[in-house]
């Protein structure tokens, strides 16, 4: 049955430019969309610039522009990003519009006034009541978050705004900050009482456990299994009344029937993804409707990606605000992790902090990245690592190496043996192995649509490896000094150049442009994964040329020394001194930084752990513990190993873990529990509890290679 999609991806905000780490995520959206659509569903992929907020209205200040003017500049820079790096929307959009300022309001009245349907109906879910907030005493001014500075409550770490911590990640009331200052004067705020608007998020708690069961979603899932379990914990922790309002001075929209104050940018945020769908329904001779696809009786699905920085405002507060407007809830959320740079935070002074542009400017590929990204991303919300070797290394085996190899070894011997026709059949061997590569590409299309491109990635490594082993064992380029074995060359090549676009196929989500010169090519477009596995029996060909070069990496360390250039010469900041941070939930995307004290060890010290790459053959729930699972894994040359690890509560769906690789400790004492023996030690990277993630190995890396 084909299914219709809206999907949206998390909105870049307008104060700057994109770089790498945000890519990450879109390009992640980007593909799926696009794998989608090969599949024969119908897709809407809308996003928008989140285009309201202090910082915002700092940075136009700063510029001396008008808010308006500044993120039109923005917006403008953004989209040259996302046409240059292939992007496929169906609009791209502003929270600064009218059809948002509708909706947010729309949204707001009918929380306020009542629910609009089923368990909502004649609820009411806003509250008004007066909260003491910081004052400017020289400004006479209530300052907004992010004009008040001071130490984080968390993590002890100065000079944070006065909402959430980058650092930490920790969120809070200005109020909770040590030491503020303003952002505005300088001078030491004061309290004053202000009258506040506050979402009562409370009320909606049985409705965030029935979607978290799937009772909105068919069943199925709405996130990754860790992602859920966060969620959860935050729900088990309590829901307070979220404050939606602020004060003025205040760039975003105001609040209907409240004079002097404005939505907090985080309610019209998320309303943006609907004001952009709207604005497409809008368009003169759109066939969409807007209901359709947000009703509260809607067929249609609703997918978001997201980093897993926003789960808590995509996993509770939206999905509560949409149900108690009337509206639907979304299908899923799609969480990917953050990205670092040759193994490291991305940092200015070293030129890792690349942007989307810089990387462009430098003559690389935008597809390359598109690539790699896709080799490294699966559904579960994993940090990604932009190795610049591995990357180099990684894009000129597998693509040019591997893939354009094979037409590039086989084309002109068509058009110089047979007028660039392909045989009518093949023999009974290509036959056999067309098969054999046919049913390998039957399992891509769900592979994507679980978001395991990873999988997806390997699965066409290990086809065009094969591909490229009977092309070598064939050696056409010797059949082709031999007049008595024309038929066999005819058989070689076109087998290997419907094998070509067979994998084309495969990789058309990702690598959109490149493909479409490939179909240039073959003189066949691929219209979607059924059609790629059509072979090119009797076709013509045109003539080959050379679809992608080798990364010269000359142009990856110009990138580099650019992203030095265009982000000054000031050394990162060092990380300030930490203090024990308070036994509460934490949000997600929390990480805990090393203390400057922090003892190093020597390479002879690191020598001595024994890490291996271990294929995970069995894993399970133990009985009788609320934290174990048990691994069953194969240690290659070290044979099968049991180990029990207590990371239960991140993977609550242990048998999705089967097939995929991890790190182990092999030569750890091994532990006798009442469970079982345990042979060594998982690594795993996070906070404990549900923030712990699994470290995976590259391609080609065999059970029981040793981690070096």
């Amino acid at each position: 049955m084909r299914r219709r999609l809206l999907v949206t991806h998390a909105l870049p905000y307008a104060n700057g430019p994109l770089h790498l780490g945000h890519m990450l995520g879109y390009i992640q959206t980007d593909i799926w969309v696009r794998a989608q659509r090969m599949m024969g569903n119908e897709v809407v992929f809308v996003s928008a610039d989140d285009a309201h907020g202090t910082p915002i209205m700092l940075a136009a200040e700063k510029a001396g522009m008008s808010p308006e003017a500044f993120i039109a500049g923005i917006r403008a820079g953004h989209e040259a990003d996302f046409t240059d790096f292939h992007f496929s929307f169906d609009h791209y959009h502003t929270t600064h519009s009218d059809e948002n300022r509708e909706l947010a309001s729309l949204i707001y009245t009918r929380l306020r006034d009542g629910g609009q349907s089923g368990d909502a109906k004649n609820q009411t879910y806003i509250a008004k009541r007066s909260i003491q907030q910081l004052f400017d005493p020289e400004k006479q001014m209530f300052l907004p978050d992010r004009y008040i500075k001071g130490t984080c409550p968390n993590c002890g770490t100065p000079d944070q705004y006065g909402d959430n911590c980058e650092h930490c990640g920790a969120t809070y009331a200005p109020t909770d900050l040590i030491n503020p200052t303003s952002v505005m004067s300088g001078a030491t705020p004061v309290l004053r009482d202000s009258e506040h608007y506050f979402f009562e998020l409370g009320k909606f708690e049985p409705l965030l456990r029935d979607w978290f069961a799937g009772k909105y979603s068919d069943g199925k899932p709405v996130a990754n299994s860790g992602v859920v379990a966060k969620l959860k914990e935050w729900l088990d922790g309590g829901l307070k009344d979220w404050d939606i309002s602020r004060d003025a001075p205040y760039f975003g929209f105001p609040i209907p029937d409240a004079p002097g104050k404005f939505f907090y940018v985080w309610l019209d945020a998320p309303v943006g993804y609907l004001a952009s769908f709207k604005a497409l329904c809008d368009r003169p001779g759109s066939r969409l409707t807007f209901d359709d696809f947000l009703g509260p009786d809607s067929t249609a699905e609703m997918h978001h990606f997201i980093g897993k920085d926003i789960i808590n405002f995509h996993g509770l507060f939206w999905p509560a605000m949409l149900h108690g407007a009337g509206l639907r809830t979304p299908t899923a959320l799609h969480v990917n992790g953050y990205l670092t740079v040759n193994g490291a935070k991305m940092s200015k002074s070293r030129g890792t902090f690349i942007q989307a542009r810089t990387y462009l400017d430098a003559g690389i590929h935008p597809e390359f990245l598109r690539y790699y990204f896709a080799t490294m991303l699966s559904d579960a919300p994993v940090d990604v690592d932009l190795d610049l070797k591995a990357f180099e290394e990684r894009v000129n085996s597998h693509l040019v190496g591997k893939w354009v190899n094979i037409a590039s070894r086989t084309a002109g011997f068509v058009h110089k043996f047979f007028d660039g026709k392909l045989a009518d059949r093949f023999e009974e061997e290509e036959a056999r192995r067309w098969q054999w590569l046919v049913s390998h590409q039957a399992n891509v299309p769900a592979l994507y649509d679980e978001g395991s491109f990873s999988e997806v990635a390997r699965t066409f490594v290990m086809m065009a490896d094969e591909v490229n082993a009977y092309i070598a064992a064939k050696a056409p380029w010797v059949l082709a000094k031999d007049e008595t074995r024309r038929d066999e060359l005819h058989q070689v090549c076109s087998f290997a150049l419907s094998a070509f676009r067979l994998l084309s196929g495969i990789l058309k989500p990702v690598l959109p442009a490149t493909v479409a010169a490939a179909e240039q090519f073959l003189g066949a477009s691929i219209v979607d994964f059924d059609d790629a596995g059509r072979a090119l029996h009797g076709h013509a060909i045109n003539a080959f040329e050379p679809l992608l070069g080798r990364i010269d990496p000359k142009r990856i360390e110009a990138m580099v020394e650019a992203s030095k250039e265009s982000m000054g010469s000031a050394t990162d900041a060092a990380p300030a001194p930490i203090k024990k941070p308070r036994e509460t939930s934490k949000p997600m995307s929390e990480t805990t930084p090393a203390s400057a004290e922090t003892a190093t060890i020597g390479i002879d010290d690191f020598a001595r752990l024994d890490l291996r790459i271990g294929k995970v053959i069995a894993c399970e729930f133990v009985e009788g513990s609320d934290k174990l699972l048990r691994f069953e894994l194969d240690g290659g040359p070290l044979g099968k190993r049991q180990i029990f690890s207590g990371i239960r509560a991140a993977y609550g769906e242990p048998e999705k873990l089967v097939g995929r690789n991890v790190v182990f400790i092999a030569n750890l004492a091994p532990r006798k529990m009442r469970f079982g023996l345990s042979e060594g030690m998982i690594l795993s990277a996070g906070d404990g509890g549900s923030d712990l993630f699994l470290l995976d190995a590259d391609h080609g890396a065999k059970p029981g290679a040793t981690v070096r």
